[in-house]
């Protein structure tokens, strides 16, 4: 039996991609039978800056081109949560314990059909934008806290991104 308290958390980076209306785009990841919708997320590599992850998840996930999203906030702190203990071992080859995530804001600048999310190694099924407050309850709920941090440390620059 693993002692969970012991591994470590997978670093990782996070995009909240805002629309002119002010909402966010959600996925629904390809490898989950829930109903569950999440923003871009993924691995920072060894030795990778955390907002060049950011960059990079984004167009790996949801295609989407620098030149068609520019960076509005960042998180000032990492934000983790913890995988459910029935999925310990199941994901990441039980190597990690939750993540520790760095995340950004960004403005999306083009038009629906920027986004493709059918990429060179697809995450998600579908996507949709969702509006700011719906996200902690379409999120899995082992991530819904995060969610909601997210949404206070946001706050401002959802705020700027609805007015512009």
């Amino acid at each position: 039996m693993t002692d969970i308290a012991s591994l470590p958390y997978r670093p990782c980076a996070g995009v909240m991609l805002v629309n002119r209306a002010g909402q966010v785009f959600v996925g629904q990841r390809l490898d989950s039978v829930l109903e569950a919708w999440q923003m871009p997320q993924g691995g920072i590599d060894p030795g990778e800056d955390p907002l060049e992850a950011a960059w990079r998840e984004l167009w790996e996930e949801t295609g989407v081109a620098r030149d068609h999203a520019e960076l509005v906030a960042t998180a000032p702190d990492e934000l983790t949560y913890d995988l459910p203990e029935d999925l310990i071992g199941k994901v990441w080859k039980g190597k990690w314990r939750g993540q520790r995530q760095r995340w950004f804001l960004f403005r999306f600048l083009g038009e629906d059909s920027d986004v493709n999310i059918a990429t060179a190694e697809p995450e998600f099924r579908a996507w949709r934008w969702a509006e700011p407050e719906e996200l902690p309850d379409i999120i899995v709920p082992f991530k819904r806290v995060l969610y909601r941090q997210l949404l206070d440390i946001f706050t401002d620059a959802l705020a700027t991104v609805r007015r512009s």
